[in-house]
């Protein structure tokens, strides 16, 4: 039999099949990007949360794709069952080889279902803290004060002591003026102060009140509540515009105070 025909008889004989695969393969593709795009809007509309989402119509992709492989396997005459164990196999095999991926996968779930804090939240665990802007299978990413990205592995999340600030945090200030001056005065215009900025939130009421007394001076603490995003820039500006009010008002920095006292002629200075 000449090349030739061999050629044609291997067309003839496995074209269609490859053919017919290739179509199985390239509607199931098209069959699974299109019910994931419906399965997504549908959680969309019903607020279902973008991780939850993500996994759900990701599972669903896969599963589509798998049947149509299996179709496409099976116009070869290749036996299902046997190709089903033997992954079966290979899944148990790969699967103690990455406990530590898998155990992440785990924790992204618990994270998924329970919800202990969600995007856009501020957060602080393992020692890091942050505003959670992606929230994966395999890790939490966080936004840090610098803007530089912090990826936890979501293991390292799951049942650690985890501090959830929500959409806002509470700021802490702390200023000093003379113990000769009227405390009640200087504790209005720190109220004044925090009312006229614009970041300060209404409610919860910002705090403001002594904080501690000293022989030189009086120390007020300031502590009002933010939106998360505005945590870095409002203490900047209340410290700016505190320094420049009490300076209209006539309130001084306190000033330390020293002692001299002469022992044998010789000068010794003290607080």
């Amino acid at each position: 039999m000449s090349v030739r025909m061999l050629t044609l008889d291997l067309v003839v004989r496995y074209g269609f099949q490859v053919l017919g695969a290739l179509v199985i393969l390239a509607v199931g593709l098209i069959v699974a990007r299109w019910l994931g795009a419906v399965a997504d809007r549908r959680m969309a509309r019903k607020a279902v949360e973008p991780p939850m989402r993500t996994l759900a119509v990701r599972a669903l992709r896969i599963v589509v794709m798998l049947f149509a492989l299996v179709l496409a396997l099976d116009k070869f005459g290749f036996q299902v069952a046997p190709l089903v164990a033997g992954i079966g196999v290979a899944g148990l095999g790969i699967g103690l080889a990455l406990q530590g991926v898998l155990s992440n996968v785990v924790a992204g779930l618990t994270i998924i279902v329970t919800k202990p804090f969600r995007i856009g939240e501020y957060i602080e665990v393992a020692g890091v803290h942050g505003d959670v802007v992606a929230i994966e299978l395999s890790s939490t990413t966080l936004l840090h004060p610098d803007r530089s990205r912090v990826i936890i592995p979501n293991r390292k999340i799951v049942g650690e002591i985890l501090h959830n600030f929500s959409t806002m945090r509470q700021v802490r200030l702390t200023v000093g003026v003379p113990r000769s001056t009227d405390s009640a005065a200087a504790l209005a215009v720190a109220q004044e102060v925090l009312i006229a900025n614009p970041r300060v939130l209404r409610d919860p009421a910002p705090i403001v009140g002594v904080s501690e007394v000293t022989d030189v001076s009086v120390k007020i603490a300031l502590q009002p509540w933010v939106r998360v995003a505005d945590a870095s820039a409002v203490e900047a500006e209340l410290y700016q515009t505190l320094l420049e009010v009490f300076g209209k008002r006539g309130i001084a920095a306190p000033l330390p105070r020293h002692e001299v006292r002469l022992i044998n002629g010789a000068a010794v200075t003290g607080r």
